[in-house]
């Protein structure tokens, strides 16, 4: 619910403005005074502040420019019964979203609240954006090969130059991405991704280039396309080497001009985007077979990354591994979890063939699966983690064999509940149990149900 604060010296305004503002579903408070105004929003936010101009003590410009001071501050509607252009024009300077005359409207105030409003969920959606796109741009990990590429990415990323990321998949490909962005001249700029080995050969074209209204059975409206949804910013082309033939040649020739047409347009567009790109691919051996422009390799290899994978620089598993458990914590709005050297052993012995990608799911399962768990160790991790030769039963760390059954029935009911997708009644009948015994077994084992 949005919270509203009226400030105003006349009781009746302010009943009234609570009054009609409580019906419309928002939280109203209100205050008197300026002073009183300043001192409820360093307390308690709110999203927007009607204040009145005329005011006993500080009056509503002074309050204004000081609301502007604060941090996170909200929208602030001014409101006055001796308005002049003057006046509005200053308030508007100092940072008032609008500006009302009494006697108020009630039709007029309940339309520049709600721009207000919306106006203020905007805010907050950029800077939540903003926060994940910090998130995504850290590169984690201490191994030689991280540590030379975080050095190149500060050495190459304040440039222009394209740029190619190879790796596997679920290296980070992305994350080296976000991060030559998060460095850039253009890191206030629009960051767009385009996954091209998601995106259907038919549809690829309209995606990157956009469309007109009727150019194609289904294009019901104009369709801005992610070149020009990423003027002056940076293009992200993930799997670039999926793109079909006929798209690879379109991208060529926006990459020389820096200017494109839209799907079924004769518009030229033009724009400046920075452009980066990444492939699981070998795409020297795809040229050699034809599934790769030369000259758009050579347009996008002009400054090549390699990310290694995880199996290559298995000393960063036990930083990944932490990074991602306080990640989780967070997410989950959960207390901070720990896990013992034993598990990261485990951890450490697994080849990873899906790389960080893998590794980040394997402990957001262990997160989901025990939520009253706050130090994880080697028999919490699901079966897949032994498969390459890891000891089931860490050294020393089950003293009777009482605990190892336990151990062992908990990797197995986990297993069938990772292969029923957390449904129990599938799971109990995978097992041969009852639903309910099953449930008691898991409360004792500490497992947690997702049903």
């Amino acid at each position: 619910m949005y919270s509203i604060l009226i400030v105003d010296d006349e009781a009746g305004i302010r009943d009234s403005l609570a009054g009609i503002l409580g019906d419309e579903g928002y939280s109203t408070s209100s205050v008197d005074s300026g002073e009183a105004c300043l001192d409820l929003l360093r307390k308690t936010a709110s999203d927007v502040v009607l204040l009145d101009i005329w005011l006993p003590g500080i009056d509503g410009m002074e309050a204004l420019a000081k609301i502007r001071e604060l941090e996170n501050p909200p929208e602030v509607i001014m409101i006055s019964g001796h308005g002049t252009i003057e006046t509005a024009v200053r308030a508007t300077k100092l940072g008032a979203y609008d500006f009302l005359e009494k006697p108020l409207s009630i039709e007029r105030t309940l339309i520049v609240v709600k721009n207000a409003i919306e106006s203020k969920r905007l805010q907050r959606e950029n800077v939540d954006l903003k926060k994940q796109l910090q998130a995504k741009s850290i590169i984690v990990g201490d191994s030689i090969p991280m540590k030379a590429l975080r050095q190149q990415i500060s050495l190459m990323a304040p440039t222009n130059g394209r740029v190619l990321i190879y790796g596997e998949s679920g290296t980070g490909k992305e994350m080296v991405a976000h991060a030559i962005h998060a460095q850039s001249l253009r890191k206030d700029e629009t960051f767009v991704e385009v996954n091209c080995a998601a995106i259907p050969e038919d549809l690829i074209e309209s995606e990157l280039f956009g469309h007109v209204k009727g150019s194609f059975p289904g294009a019901a409206a104009d369709k801005e396309g992610k070149f020009q949804r990423a003027h002056g910013g940076t293009l992200f082309l993930d799997e670039v080497g999926d793109m079909s033939l006929k798209t690879q040649s379109k991208v060529l020739r926006t990459l020389e001009e820096q200017r494109f047409t839209s799907v079924g347009s004769d518009e030229t567009i033009t724009v400046d985007v920075r452009v980066i790109a990444s492939t699981n691919k070998d795409l020297e051996e795809e040229i050699s077979r034809g599934n790769f422009r030369e000259d758009l390799f050579y347009r996008l290899n002009v400054i090549p990354f390699f990310v290694p994978p995880l199996r290559e620089r298995k000393e960063d598993i036990p930083l990944f591994t932490r990074h991602f458990l306080k990640e989780l914590a967070a997410t989950y709005g959960r207390r901070p979890r720990e896990i013992t050297d034993d598990a990261i052993e485990v951890l450490m012995r697994y080849s990873w063939p899906g790389n960080v990608r893998e590794l980040r799911n394997v402990i957001e399962r262990i997160v989901i699966m025990n939520p009253t768990t706050t130090r994880f160790d080697a028999k919490h991790l699901p079966p897949l983690v032994y498969r390459d030769g890891g000891r089931r039963t860490p050294k020393g760390e089950f003293s009777t064999l009482h605990q190892a059954r336990d151990a062992y029935e908990r990797d197995y009911i986990l297993k069938k509940l990772d292969e029923t997708h957390g449904n129990v009644t599938r799971a109990a009948e995978v097992l041969g149990l009852e639903r309910s015994h099953l449930y008691r077994k898991m409360k004792a084992l500490g497992i947690a149900a997702k049903e």
